[in-house]
């Protein structure tokens, strides 16, 4: 009984969109696609224990739960015994001695939320982001805001091109967007200077380019990333100068204007205005970064709302 009670209760954690059936994505997708405020999760308790700072993510996690009718607990963790030196697997097992139920996780550590996973099996463990591995929930909520704003109700993105621009190497937004969105039939492209876009990604499942203008012809969705400069190593000169690289690989007014009408434009935010997007661009008619924002909430709902059921 043991192992497989253990696998069935652990494989309710979402850890990474890659190494796990497309079907379970898509059926969270047609979740979310419907989800609207209920009381199905009233009695149970999520926390969030962000090592890693976070505005959106976590706040959208803690408004998600609420819509459901869970009980939030944010751990601060800059208070917690985590700095008296506990380790963060004991400060997990702690929570889940409280009756925490899941556990929303985002750290620098990559790998950190399947480590407690694997030690906790008991506990849910959402990762909200773990270095440059991934950020699941992330690209749930692009792909619904793709599927919708493309009309693809179904989630079959097989006529669909996107072309992702900026520091792709460093981004775990961008590998569980390759993931899901191949995954669900998308070409995808990756672009940016070879200081951040290495040919090694083609590992992933998508094309390299190393030119924005040839990336993005062609596409129905450019999705832009910040450059992470907080994850370059010391000595590491991520781009050769802000202007350089803007004129390069940022989506200007001016190259914006050049896109096909239908072509939309993403961005999973923070947002470097200015550098990497021009902030007509990010607030103007193409732009589908509040929707973003917006189904950001509903994919992390219907992920709560999977991995509680039972």
């Amino acid at each position: 009984m043991g192992m497989t009670a253990v696998h069935a209760r652990s494989s309710r954690s979402v850890l990474g969109i890659a190494g796990e059936p497309i079907e379970r994505w898509r059926s969270i997708l047609e979740h979310a696609s419907q989800i609207t405020a209920s009381t199905d999760l009233v009695g149970r308790l999520v926390a969030t224990a962000f090592f890693e700072d976070s505005t959106r993510t976590r706040t959208s996690f803690t408004i998600a739960a609420g819509r459901l009718g869970a009980t939030v607990v944010d751990l601060s963790v800059g208070s917690s015994s985590a700095n008296k030196g506990e380790s963060i697997v004991d400060t997990a097992r702690t929570l889940a001695a409280m009756g925490v139920e899941a556990l929303v996780v985002r750290s620098a550590l990559a790998g950190l939320p399947g480590v407690i996973a694997q030690e906790l099996p008991e506990l849910v463990v959402i990762n909200a982001g773990d270095g440059r591995h991934e950020h699941p929930t992330q690209a749930l909520g692009d792909a619904l805001t793709i599927a919708e704003a493309t009309d693809c109700p179904s989630f079959d993105l097989s006529n669909r091109r996107v072309a992702i621009i900026g520091d792709v190497g460093a981004s775990r937004v961008a590998r569980s967007n390759v993931a899901l969105l191949t995954g669900l039939g998308a070409s995808v492209v990756c672009a940016g200077p070879p200081t951040l876009v290495p040919r090694t990604l083609e590992g992933l499942g998508c094309e390299v380019c190393w030119s924005m203008d040839d990336a993005i012809d062609g596409a129905d969705i450019v999705m832009m990333l910040r450059i992470q400069f907080e994850r370059q190593t010391a000595g590491q000169r991520a781009i050769a100068s802000r202007r350089a690289y803007r004129s390069a690989f940022g989506m200007t007014e001016e190259r914006a204007h050049r896109l096909e009408e239908h072509v939309l434009i993403m961005h999973p935010g923070p947002t470097n205005r200015g550098l990497e997007i021009d902030p007509s661009v990010a607030d103007g008619p193409r732009s589908l970064i509040k929707q973003q924002v917006t189904n950001g909430v509903r994919a992390r709902m219907a992920v709560l709302a999977a991995c509680l059921s039972g």
